[in-house]
């Protein structure tokens, strides 16, 4: 597979596997995320390696998200604010949220806090867009995220520092060590940032109004290490851990601390030859304090305890088998008292890959056990034919569900413990292609969701409810290649995102989903110099779902270069939103108009 501007572009937009091409199989191209395997498998998938998030000089998480087919960010005033993502016009409590394999995610709203998470300590992105609960569960019905931090690999000790200084006070820094001793391996880092940020809300409503700069300071370490013993086990750990202010409007001067958490442990071994066994134990936290006029106002502590335990039967050669177990403990404690404050989720699933010739299949299959939901079933099915040796047509099925939030079922004010799960059938299908100038692809998506969570008022105040159903059907398709001397990548999603719901709205399209989405990235080598831009464009979209508040189209470019020093060291500039594009992702909420970035890395070879 060809990996340009940090996306396998043979499965950018459609990701599908192309390993029957007859292509030599690079381990540096293996996805687990799709699969929870070290093989793709039919999904769409996209990646980003730490080589492609300096290169394209990211700031943070979002920032490199926004790159990918499908996704559109809501985001509420700059860096540090509350930050969406959707993928393929799902709700962002519908896309899965992993780091090192473990689920995060407030219990209470559904949502990870992708605005808080370190770029600088991030390793690899793996993106999976369409349902994915017959492998993870709950929550995967737009699709997966998975983000891996920063391991070593090398040997040796290996240090690396950066230091970002830019517009509007921004201040970033990252230093850390990492490495390899025999049979050992590790990493040790920490990053920072802070910046002055913008004024949110300047065009909010007079109660709203809160005249200053919303700053945003941050400051994170992650740490991980591993040994491999002589009988092959293997054993190793992970924790990453954010602390972050937040400034925000409301007009009460109020701001926000917040903590994350993720740290885990585990084991892999291969009792016999084509058998591999792993047993993984974890935590992840979210934290967060609110303050008005310098006072102390609430406080929401959510954890997610897991346990995964998965076997991975080789049965022949090109056929495997997954079969595993899970267990999550959600719990929430703050000065809110929720009806219920946890809950236990057990699940079994099965997984079988396979191919031969021309011919690639997926089939998946998984039981979830709610404490307050019962038992839900889940299933996929996917199938890839090679029409030709540079042609290959997939199709794939899938269902998924997700369990409604802490919120959503036992919130004091707007709670609702009658509220059901929401479901989804997905379809799928595509085509990709390799020419003498690059790749394409297409795929044809159509999903169905039933029983969307919204809150409405009837009569005893705001509470969640059930309305039938949403039905989001598009197109994606991409390309990539070499033009003199370029490196490109380009993809357009078209996408029709509407409210199916017979109670109302009916034919309105969702909230803050355009129906549009661009991308375009080229980068080049000139010896020791770098250069490359950006240019993202999304159509128009509507803050509410009566769509009465319309949110104008935009476009963006980026501008980047570096100059390598040596080997090691090299200088970067980055000049964002180069015509100061002036645009809302939510209604009242203003986007950084431009600004530049200066940055000085250093990596030991």
């Amino acid at each position: 597979m060809k990996t340009v501007l940090g996306v396998t572009i043979a499965s950018a937009v459609v990701g599908w596997s192309v390993t029957s091409f007859a292509t030599p199989f690079n381990l540096d191209d293996q996805t687990v995320t799709a699969t929870r395997t070290a093989t793709q498998g039919i999904a769409a998938t996209s990646v980003f390696r730490r080589a492609d998030i300096e290169r394209l000089q990211a700031n943070s998480v979002p920032d490199l998200l926004r790159r990918v087919p499908g996704i559109n960010i809501t985001n509420t005033g700059g860096p540090g604010k509350n930050t969406n993502i959707s993928i393929r016009g799902s709700n962002s409590n519908q896309v899965l949220v992993l780091i090192d394999g473990i689920r995060v995610g407030s219990a209470t709203t559904g949502e990870a806090a992708f605005q808080n998470l370190p770029i600088e300590l991030i390793e690899r992105v793996e993106v999976v867009r369409g349902p994915r609960s017959s492998l993870y569960g709950s929550e995967a019905i737009g699709g997966v995220i998975q983000i891996f931090t920063r391991r070593g690999d090398q040997d040796g000790i290996k240090p690396y520092v950066s230091a970002t200084a830019g517009s509007r006070n921004h201040h970033a820094g990252s230093a850390g060590v990492s490495g390899s001793q025999g049979n050992a391996w590790y990493n040790l880092g920490v990053s920072s940032l802070d910046t002055r940020g913008i004024d949110a809300r300047p065009g909010a409503p007079a109660s709203s109004l809160d005249p200053d700069h919303d700053g945003y300071r941050e400051l994170a370490v992650a740490a991980t290490g591993g040994y491999r013993f002589g009988n092959g086990l293997e054993v190793d750990a992970q924790l990453l851990e954010a602390r972050s202010h937040n400034d925000y409007d409301s007009g009460a001067r109020p701001y926000a601390d917040n903590v994350l958490k993720t740290y885990s442990a585990r084991a892999r071994f291969a009792p016999l030859e084509p058998w591999q066994l792993s047993l993984q134990v974890g935590r992840s936290e979210d934290e967060t304090d609110t303050f008005a006029n310098g006072e102390f106002n609430t406080r929401i502590d959510t954890r997610r305890d897991s346990i995964s335990w998965q076997n991975d039967i080789t049965l022949a050669e090109g056929q495997l088998l997954t079969v595993g177990y899970d267990y999550l403990h959600d719990s929430v404690n703050g000065t809110t008292v929720f009806r219920e404050d946890s809950r236990d989720n057990h699940a079994v699933y099965a997984q079988y890959l396979g191919e031969r010739g021309r011919h690639e299949w997926q089939l998946g299959l998984r039981r979830d056990d709610n404490e307050e939901h019962g038992i839900y079933n889940t299933g996929s099915i996917g199938y890839g034919y090679a029409l030709a040796k540079n042609l290959r047509a997939t199709a794939s099925y899938g269902t998924a569900y997700k369990a409604p939030t802490f919120n959503q079922l036992y919130h004091p004010f707007f709670g609702n413990a009658d509220i059901n799960e929401e479901t989804s059938r997905s379809l799928e299908a595509g085509l990709e292609g390799r020419q003498r100038w690059g790749s394409w692809t297409a795929v044809v998506f159509r999903n169905e969701i039933d029983e969307l969570i919204a809150y409405f008022n009837q009569g005893d105040g705001l509470r969640a409810y059930n309305i039938d159903q949403a039905v989001i059907k598009g197109v994606e398709l991409g390309a990539d290649g070499q033009w003199q001397g370029w490196n490109w990548y380009s993809s357009l999603t078209l996408q029709d995102p509407a409210n199916r719901s017979e109670r109302t709205n009916q034919g309105d399209l969702l909230p803050r989903r355009p129906e549009q989405i661009f991308n375009l990235d080229v980068d080049r080598r000139f010896g020791n110099v770098g250069a490359g831009a950006s240019l993202h464009v999304e159509g128009r979209r509507w803050d509410n779902a009566a769509n009465s508040n319309e949110l104008s189209g935009y476009n963006t470019v980026e501008l980047r270069t570096e100059y390598w020093l040596s080997p090691a060291w090299r200088v970067q500039a980055r000049l964002t939103n180069l015509f100061d594009s002036k645009y809302e992702t939510a209604r009242t909420y203003q986007q950084q108009g431009r600004a530049g970035y200066l940055t000085v890395r250093y990596q030991a070879l």
